[in-house]
């Protein structure tokens, strides 16, 4: 395993090039399902992704312009405007072939029709992620409609789409509710275009399982909850896992079950977006948990922590 961030520490570097190599750096047996062509996953902050193959560059929830909203120490302000900044987007994002939308949220899609226009890259998402998207002028000929179900062939790579579920706040109280509810669905879904967060509701939510060369499995949620039979027999190879979920039973141990222990867990999710993508990640604070969770539920599962703009890589 390499990393294209410098200033990763050398132990570090040693511990999850041990994950491949079998060496007690993470206390585990070499992998053995692998991937002739190299893989490589960049994590951009929040749920943004970039997954890069050969040529193909798969972009999964791609915000990064992150603006102050409140939303891990006061709670998100409904009334925030919706922003997207080119310069920003710019910096980090050059290219895509194609836009995966987990759910409809202003942290997983505001800058997603920007995007859109700058790669031309196809966009999978809900009919209601793809109605706000249209309010927000993404162009229609790179939109398709998926609700779970699909199994989509790409040219060396294939796509299947998963209907799943967000995550519920609420903690101990009685009442557990998903953030922005809703749906955009009709003949005049968006009256408007969105202008606040609040405008961009969940819309329902996905899951994805890329499958590179048919032999090297990622399967991406986005948030900290999911639907067991669903994911039933997936056996992904790395799975991109939300921290959270202490609303939803048994969300960690749950989840490695029914995905039978994958080799590697990738944490989304667990920063504090109210900081840009140039700084270090800050922990919104339930990283630690699920880490101590997949290692209790998964003792051999290889849990690999990357900081804002580090890479994994095959």
């Amino acid at each position: 395993m390499v990393t294209d961030v410098e200033s990763i520490s050398r132990r570090r570097l040693l511990g999850v090039t041990g994950a491949l190599a079998g060496t007690a750096a993470l206390g585990g047996s070499a992998p053995s399902r692998s991937t002739k062509e190299k893989v490589a996953l960049k994590w951009l902050g929040n749920n943004a992704w970039e997954i890069t193959f050969g040529a193909t560059t798969i972009l999964i929830d791609p915000w990064v312009t992150r603006f102050k909203t409140g939303t891990y120490t006061t709670g998100t302000r409904p009334d925030t405007p919706l922003v997207t900044d080119p310069v920003i987007v710019d910096r980090y994002i050059s290219k895509a072939n194609l836009i995966l939308v987990c759910h409809g949220h202003f942290d997983h899609m505001a800058d997603v029709p920007y995007v859109a226009n700058k790669t031309g890259a196809a966009v999978l998402g809900t009919d209601s992620h793809l109605n706000m998207l249209r309010a927000l002028d993404t162009p229609e000929s790179q939109l398709t409609t998926v609700r779970g179900g699909e199994y989509l062939q790409y040219d060396g790579f294939t796509v299947e789409v998963f209907e799943s579920l967000h995550s519920l706040t609420g903690g101990t109280g009685p009442r557990k509710q998903v953030p922005f509810p809703g749906y955009r669905t009709g003949a005049v879904p968006v009256p408007q275009r969105p202008t606040t967060v609040a405008d961009l509701v969940e819309g329902g939510t996905l899951a994805y399982q890329i499958t590179v060369g048919e032999q090297f499995r990622i399967l991406a949620l986005s948030t900290a909850n999911f639907i067991e039979k669903a994911l039933a027999g997936l056996r992904p190879d790395l799975a991109i896992v939300a921290a959270g979920g202490q609303s939803v039973h048994d969300y960690v141990a749950r989840l490695m079950r029914v995905l039978d222990r994958p080799t590697w867990v990738l944490p989304t999710h667990w920063d504090d977006f109210d900081y840009p993508l140039s700084e270090p990640a800050h922990d919104f604070g339930a990283l630690p948990g699920l880490q101590a969770a997949v290692a209790a539920a998964s003792p051999h599962t290889h849990f690999v922590k990357l900081d804002h703009l580090e890479t994994f890589t095959t």
